[in-house]
C-alpha cells in the first residue's frame, strides 16, 4: 500500500529532526521509504506565536494496516521528544498520514485522508514535487490547489 506522510517541526534541530524520522522510517522492516520532497519552511498555522516550521512530505510503501502505521508514526514523535501540551503548538516532530492507499477511513484516532490537507500549503507544495498528478479527496489534482500560508524551499533532497 502507498501512504502519503506529512512531517514538520519547530523546535530543536529541525532539520536533524526530519532526517531522523527518515531514518527511522527507511530502517523499520515493514515500510519502504519511496520519494523524499525538498524541505520547505512555513509560517505556524492555527497557533500563530511560535517558531516556523521545517515541513516535508514522503510516500512509503507498506503492507501495515493504517493504524499500525500511525502506531510507529507516534513511536518515532514520541521517541524525537514529541510532547502533546498545546494543540496546533510547539514541537520537535509530528507525522501526519495524509492519505492511505486512497482509502476513507475514520475513528477517534486517525481520519484518513487527513481532513486539513488541502487547506494547507505546507502540506501541498511538498506533495505537488513528488506526486503533482495525485487525486485530492476534492477531485483536484494537486499541482492545481495551491491552499493556505507560504511556502519557501529550503533544502533539496537529491
Amino acid at each position: 500500500m502507498k501512504a502519503y506522510l506529512s512531517i514538520g517541526g519547530n523546535l530543536g534541530d529541525r532539520e536533524q529532526n526530519l532526517a531522523e524520522v527518515c531514518r527511522r522510517l527507511r530502517e523499520h522492516p515493514q515500510l519502504k521509504l519511496t520519494k523524499e520532497s525538498s524541505i520547505y519552511e512555513t509560517k505556524p498555522w492555527g497557533k500563530i506565536d511560535q517558531p516556523d516550521f521545517w515541513n516535508q512530505v514522503l510516500e512509503v510503501e507498506t503492507e501495515l494496516s493504517p493504524l499500525d502505521l500511525l502506531e510507529v508514526c507516534q513511536q518515532i514523535e514520541n521517541d524525537l521528544g514529541r510532547e502533546r501540551i498545546v494543540h496546533w503548538g510547539p514541537r520537535t516532530v509530528d507525522i501526519d498520514i495524509l492519505t492511505y492507499d486512497n482509502r476513507v477511513y475514520k475513528d477517534e484516532r486517525l481520519t484518513l485522508p487527513h481532513p486539513r490537507m488541502e487547506e494547507r500549503t505546507f502540506v501541498l507544495a511538498p506533495l505537488r514535487e513528488i506526486a503533482p498528478e495525485f487525486i485530492l479527496p476534492s477531485g483536484c489534482r494537486v499541482k492545481d490547489v495551491q491552499g493556505d500560508g507560504e511556502v519557501q524551499k529550503l533544502k533539496t533532497n537529491e
